[in-house]
């Protein structure tokens, strides 16, 4: 906007300009249109008055009824004389403004001394940096080469270890007793040769050929004091009155490790050591089982004969052939009586012979039997266990037992065939199964195929005597067992007495096993011949 002086005419060939109306503050305002105008451009000015009616400075200056004009002088008066003041303020401080300018420069030259030096520390600190990552790393490097150096030294001594053959080691296989020392030794000595035999990394070593013959000389050693030391405890089981069992758990059990070290290093002398101990209690227990049986034969009380059946008339049977038992015994032939005691006392320990014959008392078979039976089983029982430990074969009991076994057959087949007591024969059916049942509750397996031989081999003796009684009453004749008597007959009372005694081994200790049938066809005999 160009000023115009208050007392300038306008012209009357020029065409006036637009004039604002600022109301009573502002006076008039005339613009004249000179050449200078052309450049002015007055856009837009009516709204920025507009705007300045809002304005605070603007309302406050109106307000004190002041023109623009005098107030712009104003103003400009005021900043010119502001300027000056200022201009003499800086004048005065200027002696200031040097020692400052001096202060700021001194300042500056320290910095920058301060920037040198740091910039030294970091690089220092950068190289210690650099020197730290080099150190960590050579520790690393040492670290993992102590490592591996361990592992090779931990790996070299276990080596050294299972390879070396220590003098005390010699000293004792060559020289020591067979005891616990011993057999810790042969122990290590097992490890040796098996780490020598199966370690790849020893087969590469130039140490073998140094200690595989000084092995070889140690095993040899020790398998021939062991095969001595053994046949002799051996030799001790065959001594007469040897406590067998005694002598297996408190001596050779304590040595089972020896023959563990025959069976891995010395095969062919463990089985002649096997075999040893085979010959040997298959002798020793053979024959205290045959003299057993002979004392016992002395204790039998024989209950009946081929005459004595239910059908044949005691009256014909000679007094000599009933000579060799008691008359009061023979009531025994077909009632049970006290003889089912028997199997009340199944666990009680087996007769001692010569005990029993010195009190001169006789047994019925039965109770021979079932001492006889107790022995072989505690026996066997003992073997077994024995065997299985020491050996860690069960298959030795069974060679072991083939004699004992054989010695029993051999009694029962001379003892079955002349037995005509039915009652006896059912109680040692009974007698064989509640041993049975105890062996199943020791978890022994050992005598499970004996007990069944023997069992299968007593069912048809009962069988054929049973049918020995029934023929016998079929073959009977009425004319000659009549007796005129109120008292019941006698082959009723046997009959009776028969039957009750089958039927109470049957529902009291049985299992289904005795037929029943048989004594119906019993039975029906039996009418036919009251009918008779």
């Amino acid at each position: 906007m160009t000023e115009v002086a208050p007392n300038q005419q306008v012209e009357p060939n020029d065409r006036p300009r637009h004039v604002l109306d600022l109301g009573a503050f502002v006076g008039e305002l005339t613009v004249e249109d000179d050449a200078s105008s052309d450049d002015v451009s007055l856009e837009g000015l009516e709204q920025e008055l507009h705007d300045c009616k809002t304005d605070d400075v603007v309302a406050m200056i109106l307000s004190k009824g002041t023109t623009l004009r005098d107030y712009t002088r104003d103003v400009e008066n005021n900043l010119r004389q502001i300027e000056l003041e200022s201009i003499e303020d800086y004048i005065k401080e200027s002696d200031n403004l040097v020692s400052l300018h001096d202060q700021i420069h001194d300042c500056d030259t320290i910095l920058s001394q301060m920037e040198k030096l740091l910039s030294g520390f970091q690089a220092e600190i950068g190289s210690i940096s650099s020197d730290i990552k080099i150190l960590q790393e050579k520790s690393m490097d040492m670290g993992l080469k102590l490592k591996n150096r361990k592992a090779a030294e931990s790996k070299l001594a276990k080596f050294v270890e299972d390879i070396i053959v220590p003098p005390r080691m010699i000293d004792i296989i060559v020289d020591g007793e067979v005891n616990e020392e011993y057999m810790r030794t042969l122990e290590i000595l097992s490890k040796k040769i098996k780490f020598v035999e199966i370690d790849t990394m020893v087969k590469t070593s130039q140490a073998l050929s140094d200690v595989q013959p000084e092995l070889e000389k140690l095993r040899q050693k020790a398998v021939s004091k062991i095969f001595d030391f053994i046949v002799q405890k051996l030799n001790a089981l065959r001594k007469p009155k040897t406590n067998v069992q005694i002598l297996q758990q408190s001596v050779l059990l304590k040595y089972k490790y020896v023959i563990l070290f025959l069976k891995e290093q010395g095969k062919e002398v463990y089985l002649d050591i096997r075999a040893a101990y085979i010959d040997t209690m298959n002798k020793v227990l053979s024959a205290n089982i045959r003299a057993y049986i002979q004392a016992l034969e002395k204790l039998q009380l024989d209950i009946a004969t081929s005459n004595d059946l239910i059908g044949v008339d005691t009256r014909s049977t000679s007094l000599f052939l009933r000579g060799r038992e008691p008359l009061k015994n023979r009531s025994a032939v077909f009632a049970l009586g006290e003889r089912i005691n028997i199997l009340k006392e199944i666990e009680e320990p087996a007769l001692i012979p010569h005990i029993a014959e010195a009190s001169s008392k006789k047994y019925p078979y039965e109770v021979l039997f079932r001492s006889l039976h107790k022995l072989l089983m505690d026996t066997a029982a003992s073997e077994y266990l024995f065997c299985d430990e020491f050996f860690g074969e069960q298959s030795t009991f069974y060679d072991i037992f083939a004699g004992p076994f054989s010695v029993i057959d051999e009694h029962l087949n001379s003892i079955l065939p002349n037995c005509y007591d039915a009652i006896g024969l059912m109680l040692m059916i009974r007698i064989i199964y509640k041993h049975q049942l105890i062996m199943s509750r020791r978890r022994i397996p050992c005598l499970d195929s004996y007990l069944d031989k023997v069992n299968i081999s007593l069912w048809p003796r009962f069988k054929m005597v049973f049918d020995m009684h029934l023929n016998s009453l079929r073959n009977a004749n009425v004319r000659t067992l009549w007796e005129d008597d109120v008292h019941p007959h006698y082959v009723m009372r046997r009959y009776a007495e028969f039957t009750a005694s089958l039927i109470q081994l049957n529902v009291d200790y049985g299992d289904g096993q005795v037929r029943l049938h048989g004594c119906s066809n019993f039975a029906i005999t039996a009418d036919d011949y009251i009918a008779d």
